[in-house]
């Protein structure tokens, strides 16, 4: 509240006309008198406020004091909280190009990238990262994780040639090539019964490649022979915002996955395309906190995937389940006139991987830290 001198008409006589000088000197006093009254009404108000407050009942003034006291302690919890950057879809899609975004794709140029880069300080990085989040919150079930980064070394070089992760490896996890369809049973059971909502989607896209040989949004894999493409609704924990639009049903149904992988750089989705004559060279994935979720949208004949020498057939409406940290290729030999085999991939968390261990990994992991 603001006061403001009220200034009085005086009618009882005429102004008479006076100097500059003695007309200055009479606005100045009559401005005094009017503050005068102004100081007068605020002491007035004043009194009147702490009167009333005295007249409260206990409770109301017990409740104000309880509010009071919550105010400021959540002041001085957000003060503490360092300042995160927020950015809108729009400005994501203004900065693409200046950031490496090409084609809805985001193509990681940093030497920081924890999945692209390998140097020796990583292991501290990652310690550094374990003790800020337990200063944040708690030491509490993580064990594993703290002897994973403690022997990390270790474990990556004497892990057999079979399951060999690249970036992060969480010790005493169950390992083998397949997990069973109950490992994750909500969410391979919703990807299934979204089949048809995930393939006409799909299907939108894949009308684009009749026009231009990498229609926008999609991805050029590497490979010995043959053609591998990759759409992106997710990248390393990112969303692609272009891609999700482009495909929001699918992108919604992330959103309802109980064990979905969305907040850190282990975190993928995407439609998976090989064409005929494809193989993919046999590789490592980053870790093996993750299981991958392959949803057969398209699967000719002669389509396979082979996780730690055991091969697997994909089918169509069907979910497969494998851990990519071991050795595992994928090939498509049918005829062309078969058409690509198109899978939707989702990576999920290991099922042995408790809901502690996930709130801190992806505090470790997150992306861009």
């Amino acid at each position: 509240m603001v006061w403001v001198p009220l200034r009085t008409t005086r009618t009882d006589r005429p102004a008479p006309l006076r100097a500059p000088t003695t007309r200055c000197a009479t606005m100045s006093l009559e401005w005094l008198m009017d503050w005068s009254w102004s100081l007068d009404g605020l002491r007035d108000f004043i009194a009147t406020g702490i009167q009333s407050f005295r007249d409260c009942d206990a409770t109301a003034l017990a409740a104000v004091a309880c509010l009071l006291v919550l105010f400021v302690w959540y002041c001085y919890h957000v003060g503490r909280e360092q300042p995160r950057a927020y950015a809108t879809v729009n400005a994501l899609m203004q900065s693409a190009e200046a950031n490496g975004v090409q084609n809805g794709y985001v193509y990681c140029h940093s030497p920081e990238c924890v999945r692209c880069t390998h140097h020796d300080g990583l292991n501290q990085k990652l310690y550094h990262n374990l003790q800020e989040y337990a200063k944040r919150y708690s030491w509490s079930g993580m064990g594993r994780i703290h002897k994973g980064i403690r022997e990390q070394g270790r474990y990556l070089n004497s892990r057999p040639s079979i399951q060999k992760p690249e970036v992060f490896f969480l010790p005493d996890l169950p390992t083998m090539p397949y997990f069973s369809r109950d490992a994750q049973k909500h969410d391979v059971e919703l990807l299934e019964r979204n089949f048809q909502t995930i393939l006409c989607e799909f299907e939108t896209l894949y009308k684009a490649f009749s026009n231009c040989s990498l229609p926008q949004g999609w991805k050029m894999n590497s490979t010995p022979s043959g053609e591998w493409f990759t759409f992106y609704l997710v990248n390393q924990g990112m969303c692609v915002p272009r891609n999700c639009r482009r495909c929001p049903r699918t992108y919604r149904l992330l959103g309802s996955l109980r064990t979905c992988i969305g907040n850190n750089v282990f975190g993928n989705a995407c439609i998976s395309v090989l064409s005929p004559g494809t193989v993919i060279a046999e590789h490592y994935g980053p870790t093996n906190i993750r299981i991958r979720c392959h949803l057969g949208l398209k699967t000719p004949s002669n389509c396979e995937l082979v996780v730690g020498g055991e091969p697997q057939c994909w089918a169509e409406g069907r979910c497969l389940l494998f851990d990519d940290s071991f050795l595992h290729t994928a090939f498509h030999e049918g005829p062309p006139e078969e058409g690509p085999r198109v899978v939707f991939m989702v990576d999920l968390w290991h099922p042995n991987v408790a809901a502690a261990e996930r709130q801190a990994l992806d505090f470790i992991f997150a992306p861009g830290r």
